[in-house]
């Protein structure tokens, strides 16, 4: 099925442009979502005739677009969820939680602006795309963590394997430290009587003198 594309789609072609795809893709997408009409000669017509004012929108938009995209560019946003000890989540982190996360901090995007590539399902910083206009792309960072304080730690720069491996050292520690208190205090308690057992037979030999 052809198309005439009135804006730029990625992977498919620029504003104005005529191209081929799947009628299923046409109408569930191009078509509906407005980004398209169908390539016949009345409709190519009518785009010709407002290609002008088109791309002043576009102008616009894309305007708007980058002044957002500068401001929301490597931004990190925190997303509480429930997790395993290992960093396995209980789930996963959706494209509508990133847009509320950042809706809720005060930059205005819908879900259908964010591109998660790869399934979040678990702990720690992910890259997620936000696609603020067909020509404006910036990228933002989900910090997933169980609480705020564990997402402080891994915007720092440590991960959930190492953060578990810390607490499990400092564990380990602990507990020879405890032994090794147990094992001095055991080996003062064997000293004990034989101080004591030394003194009077210190006492008996005075006696003799």
């Amino acid at each position: 099925m052809q198309v005439i594309l009135l804006e730029r789609v990625a992977k498919l072609g620029q504003m104005g442009d005529v191209v081929d795809v799947k009628a299923g893709y046409a109408r569930n997408f191009l078509l509906l979502q407005g980004k398209a009409l169908t390539a016949s000669k009345e409709n190519i017509a009518q785009f010709e005739a407002q290609k002008a004012q088109l791309e002043a929108r576009n102008l616009e938009t894309r305007k708007e677009a980058e002044a957002l995209g500068e401001k929301l560019d490597g931004q990190q946003f925190i997303v509480i969820r429930q997790a395993s000890d290992g960093g396995n989540l209980y789930g996963s982190v959706t494209t509508r939680d990133a847009a509320e996360v950042a809706t809720e901090e005060g930059f205005s995007l819908d879900r259908k602006q964010v591109i998660i590539r790869a399934p979040i399902k678990e702990l720690g910083l992910h890259e997620v795309e936000v696609h603020l206009h067909p020509e404006v792309m910036v990228t933002i960072a989900l910090n997933v963590a169980r609480s705020p304080e564990e997402a402080e730690l891994q915007a720092s720069g440590k991960s959930i394997q190492e953060l578990a491996a810390e607490e499990e050292a400092q564990a380990e520690f602990e507990i020879a430290e405890l032994f090794d208190d147990i094992g001095s205090a055991a080996i003062d308690d064997d000293d004990a009587p034989a101080e004591q057992e030394a003194a009077p037979a210190e006492a008996g030999e005075e006696n003799e003198d």
